[in-house]
């Protein structure tokens, strides 16, 4: 029984006295793009913690990563690969309301865009491919009102679009048939 405690003992002792399994974002710099363990020039690999959670592998984040607010709410979710951002990206208000959503492939923002209110209203979506805006995008005021609505091809306005001033008045430099992001009608 008394190798067995003196075991057990010794383990708890050695546990307490080895290295930590993670650092905290404090722990590390950037240098030219990767992330390193202060005064350290291997990029760093292994897990964080802290106010930012997640995986570093050789110097880039990989993974999902999750940032807090102060007062611990999440402030942001993540994905990358290999040190790029790749996946969903979503970020939230201090209250931990969802403000922004969106799509990254390669580093690069692909696929849905919706943002909120503070209150939880719809504020706008849209869509990216491959970094640029396409398709239909639509953006609304606060207490709901539409702000404007078009079509984007390859990052430019493109065909009828509409667009609304705070009091509901149609703009006339927002709303009309665009080409190639230049105002060709109204």
């Amino acid at each position: 029984m008394k190798p067995i405690n003196t075991l057990i003992i010794m383990l708890f002792i050695s546990l307490l006295s080895s290295p930590s399994w993670s650092e905290t974002s404090d722990d590390l710099v950037e240098r030219e793009g990767l992330l390193y363990k202060k005064f350290t020039d291997v990029p760093y690999t292994g897990m964080i913690t802290g106010k930012s959670q997640g995986s570093i592998k050789n110097g880039k984040w990989d993974g999902t990563v999750v940032t807090y607010h102060e007062n611990g709410q999440l402030l942001m979710k993540e994905n990358y690969k290999d040190g790029k951002l790749n996946g969903n990206w979503a970020t939230y208000d201090e209250n931990g309301q969802l403000w922004l959503k969106q799509s990254y492939k390669n580093g690069e923002l692909d696929g849905a865009w919706v943002t909120y209110f503070e209150n939880g209203k719809l504020g706008g979506k849209g869509n990216y491919k491959n970094g640029k805006k396409e398709g239909a995008w639509v953006r609304y005021r606060e207490n709901g009102q539409l702000e404007y609505k078009g079509n984007y091809k390859n990052n430019n306005k493109q065909g009828a679009w509409v667009g609304y001033d705070e009091n509901g008045t149609l703009v006339s430099m927002l709303t009309g048939t665009f080409k190639n992001g230049f105002k060709i009608s109204d």
